[in-house]
């Protein structure tokens, strides 16, 4: 480890976190000094993919860039397609470093502090559970990764980094029991439900603090405290973030494939609320429709002229029972035809969803919390008295 300033990454990393500070304000010192001590391209691959479309940026071909793609506050794609050669195919991420001003911000959230033991989920490279176990302590830290692979990479790192983090391979979602009890435990992938090992696996008191993602929007960050008794945590959630979900909680979904059957004969009918209001730019607006209906998605179809429809939005229940298609004709912004399947009328449910957003004033994330028991959890508004409406049947 180096707190040298003057090589090129040092240049690269001062200038990282300057803009950094400039989003977060001033940063905690025990964070500044752990970035200088765990440098981050220590952590990456010699291979990374960047930008929007996945770009190939390889440190023996273009080691220039790839050191500049090291320091900039953007995510850096490690692994595509599970580990899978996709070929000709498409690319998905499957492994990522999260880009430093989240990894930051999340640290300051987290609140770890010398002595604290502490429970990642999601080691990916290594580097976050590097930057904790420098602030915590050395055999302080334990990080569980879902791909074996990428654990032993991580483990490599981290004790060529003479860093005492624990790697352990296996399933994030039942945490680490052999270590516990922890006074912080941080994931690094988004869930739709906190697993409930997380909770019992740290003391009362302690904070968890995860990504957050519903089917219908990946956004939010849930920090939640441990109350006395140990039997319920409760917090508040916040704007930002953009994780990937956690492998077990996936739903590989395809709308035409798996949704839409040819025999399908749904059922006509109009609105005068367009389907953008629900489901393109408003953040907050879709932050608070994927907590009422926890088990619906969306995706739009660019369409043009084809049957009369330019735009189309889809939307369906995750187990594949119900769907709902709004279409507009690139005309008429007043009036849409509405199409829905199955035994749930979904737009119906999106529309109550959206109509009670507005009701109470087009809260953000800031304002919302979530409370977790052993039996389940409740989302909620302003206070944990007044929960938050859950769509779906009756």
């Amino acid at each position: 480890m180096t707190s040298d300033s003057s090589d090129s990454s040092g240049i690269l990393l001062r200038a990282l976190l300057d803009e950094v500070s400039g989003e977060l304000g001033a940063l905690d010192p025990q964070t500044v000094g752990a970035a200088w001590a765990v440098r981050r391209h220590r952590f990456l691959p010699p291979r990374i993919w960047v930008g929007d479309g996945y770009e190939v940026c390889d440190r023996a071909e273009s080691p220039e860039a790839w050191l500049r793609a090291a320091y900039a506050d953007a995510p850096a794609v490690t692994q595509v397609n599970d580990g899978e050669d996709p070929g000709d195919g498409d690319r998905w991420p499957s492994s990522s470093a999260s880009a430093p001003e989240i990894v930051f911000r999340m640290l300051n959230m987290l609140d770890v502090r010398p002595g604290h033991r502490v429970l990642e989920i999601g080691t990916g490279t290594g580097w976050n559970a590097g930057l904790l176990a420098y602030i915590a302590g050395a055999g302080k830290v334990t990080s569980v990764e879902v791909d074996a692979a990428l654990a032993a990479e991580a483990r490599d790192r981290l004790r060529a980094e003479g860093l005492g983090a624990a790697v352990v391979a296996g399933d994030g979602a039942e945490g680490y029991a052999a270590d516990a009890p922890y006074d912080r435990l941080i994931a690094t992938c988004a869930v739709r439900t906190v697993p409930r090992p997380w909770l019992t696996q740290v003391k009362p008191g302690g904070v968890i603090l995860t990504p957050w993602d519903t089917p219908w929007t990946c956004y939010g960050l849930l920090r939640l405290t441990v109350d006395d008794t140990g039997t319920s945590a409760s917090g508040p959630f916040s704007p930002h973030s953009a994780f990937m979900l956690m492998r077990n909680q996936r739903a590989h979904l395809r709308l035409f494939r798996d949704v839409v059957r040819d025999e399908h004969q749904p059922d006509e009918s109009e609105t005068s609320r367009a389907p953008w209001d629900v489901a393109r730019d408003d953040l907050n607006a879709q932050f608070a429709l994927g907590l009422q209906l926890r088990d619906v998605w969306h995706t739009w179809h660019e369409n043009p002229g084809v049957d009369g429809v330019e735009t189309r939005l889809w939307v369906a229940t995750t187990d594949a029972t119900s769907w709902a298609a709004v279409d507009f004709d690139g005309k008429n912004e007043n009036r849409f035809t509405v199409w829905q399947h199955g035994p749930r009328r979904l737009w119906n449910e999106v529309e109550a969803a959206y109509a009670w957003w507005l009701l109470h004033d087009r809260p953000g994330p800031e304002r919302f919390g979530l409370t977790l028991t052993t039996t389940g959890e409740t989302p909620w508004l302003d206070s944990p008295e007044q929960p938050v409406p859950a769509g779906g049947p009756e």
